[in-house]
């Protein structure tokens, strides 16, 4: 049985989040992902945002309203998740609804947050919980050159700056989650998405993940 058949036939998995910063390539692996076990695909859609572009331009000047349309776009999907059927054999996100206060918490000031929770509190979302979070890791270079790589036209304010910052705050999250189990990965060291090999033993290592938290690694080939 292949990894991709061992995950459709374990009940234990029905909703996997793939999660990490912006360039590390969480998006194309949740395709990828869905693709092999044939499961609904659930977006976070960032390009939807009509604020995002004037966020990277001026992060002080559309912080909360960026923010604030991404939280209620979070509610609509949940809301989405909750009324499809769910005889899916596995879902598959590249978000994680707890994940949006961590970028109020970094982008917002104190009244901005105080408001960003109020609505929050108001919408009372309730996300089902994930059966596995795959958090991916990589440093800012490798952030930067991905982001220019794929070439979104509102991603080439992102700077430097943000990315490190964004970075530590998804670093000091995933510390404390155990909400669920968790497989962290250095994706700096793979390339998942255009290596075949690399994706397979990715989905090896996702198969045979069960509970608590795992690292998975792998050593740089540095003849690639």
């Amino acid at each position: 049985m292949n990894a991709s058949q061992q995950i459709r036939e374990n009940e234990a998995l029905r909703y996997i989040v793939v999660e990490g910063p912006i360039g590390v390539g969480k998006t194309s692996l949740a395709k990828r992902l869905a693709d092999s076990y044939a499961s609904e695909l659930i977006l976070e859609r960032a390009e939807e945002n009509p604020f995002l572009e004037r966020f990277y331009r001026n992060s002080r000047a559309a912080a909360l309203p960026t923010q604030l349309f991404f939280l209620l776009q979070r509610a609509r999907q949940i809301e989405q998740i909750r009324q499809r059927d769910m005889f899916s054999p596995v879902r598959i996100a590249d978000f994680l609804l707890q994940k949006d206060r961590l970028f109020a918490e970094l982008n917002l000031d104190a009244s901005e947050l105080a408001i960003y929770d109020q609505v929050a509190q108001m919408l009372e979302i309730e996300a089902p919980e994930p059966d596995l979070v795959i958090y991916l890791q990589a440093p800012v270079p490798v952030l930067l050159r991905r982001i220019a790589g794929r070439g979104l036209p509102y991603e080439q304010y992102i700077d430097a700056g943000y990315l490190e910052r964004l970075g530590e705050a998804y670093a000091r999250f995933f510390y404390n989650f155990d909400d669920a189990p968790l497989l962290i990965v250095n994706a700096a060291a793979i390339d998942p998405i255009r290596r075949d090999s690399d994706y397979r033993q990715l989905l090896e290592t996702i198969a045979n993940v069960k509970r608590g938290r795992h690292f998975y690694n792998p050593a740089v080939d540095t003849t690639r």
